[in-house]
């Protein structure tokens, strides 16, 4: 094992809309308090938002998500704002989207999203798998949200999205492309996250054993904020960092998936203590 430091912690009140950067995290076995807080559904078909499906999600990402007290406002792109409380939030949401959806707090009680693979992305037993069509010039998948997460949670797989400074700065894109909970920074070599399955990793006082590594999407090259779309994020990580999960094929992988077996704190500045640095 080897000590790092957390040196950044983030969390998205709004699922697929920007997040908010903050100095601590009380975790939970169901993720981060006011993480993934709430997501927009469709109110035809009962699909949780998601900005996998740029066509029909992209614009979420162009909002940003903040908690004020108990509440959370979202900046629109407009710059108006309102309030995740407010029933008028669910509207203005409509108008920006062009259907008509609900802002809310309560999962479907089976969530599902639409996804948008670009080829290559997706493993190809799991095309054959998951697979619903073709959109986009790439794959449409239609899946089932907290694969490895408490029901009734809005996280694709678990808790927390776990990032080394190392494998950030290796890529040099911005760290909200790849949108992670806690970034530490240590003696690390860049994809040293592959290593982590099935070891715990422990950020300040929590403990979080490692899943997967973070399989990565369509999200990492769309546009938010001043950030424009990028294609090339997901080709280069194709090309440095394409592995194999045992049991579910191969994927472009950036970062590591961890659940929560121990909650507590963490802060920017705590002790993390991480398996080995392998690099991948």
């Amino acid at each position: 094992m080897s000590a790092a430091t957390v040196t950044e912690l983030w969390r998205y009140p709004v699922k697929s809309m920007r997040g908010e950067r903050v100095d601590a995290l009380d975790v939970t076995e169901a993720g981060a308090a006011g993480d993934r807080r709430y997501a927009v559904v469709d109110v035809e078909t009962e699909k949780v938002g998601s900005a996998k499906h740029p066509r029909l999600w992209g614009a979420l990402l162009q909002c940003a998500a903040r908690t004020e007290g108990d509440d959370i406002v979202i900046t629109l792109p407009d710059g108006g704002e309102c309030a995740a409380s407010d029933d008028r939030a669910s509207d203005a949401l409509s108008t920006l989207l062009g259907r008509p959806v609900r802002l809310t707090s309560a999962a479907p009680e089976r969530p599902r999203y639409l996804a948008v693979w670009p080829e290559g992305t997706l493993p190809d037993e799991d095309v054959a798998r998951y697979g619903i069509g073709e959109q986009d010039g790439g794959t449409l998948t239609d899946l089932g949200l907290a694969f490895a997460a408490p029901a009734g949670t809005f996280f694709d797989v678990c808790a927390l999205h776990v990032i080394t400074r190392a494998t950030l700065d290796r890529l040099g894109y911005p760290v909200e492309r790849w949108r992670p909970n806690v970034v530490v920074d240590g003696p690390a070599e860049p994809y040293t996250e592959n290593a982590w399955m099935g070891s715990t990793l422990a950020l300040g006082t929590v403990q979080a054993p490692a899943l997967i590594p973070t399989m990565r999407c369509i999200m990492t090259t769309l546009a938010q904020g001043s950030l424009p779309r990028d294609n090339e994020v997901l080709r280069r990580v194709k090309d440095e960092n394409r592995i194999e999960i045992p049991g579910m094929g191969t994927w472009s992988c950036v970062g590591a998936y961890a659940t929560v077996s121990g909650g507590g704190r963490i802060a920017v500045g705590d002790v993390a203590t991480l398996p080995g640095a392998a690099g991948g």
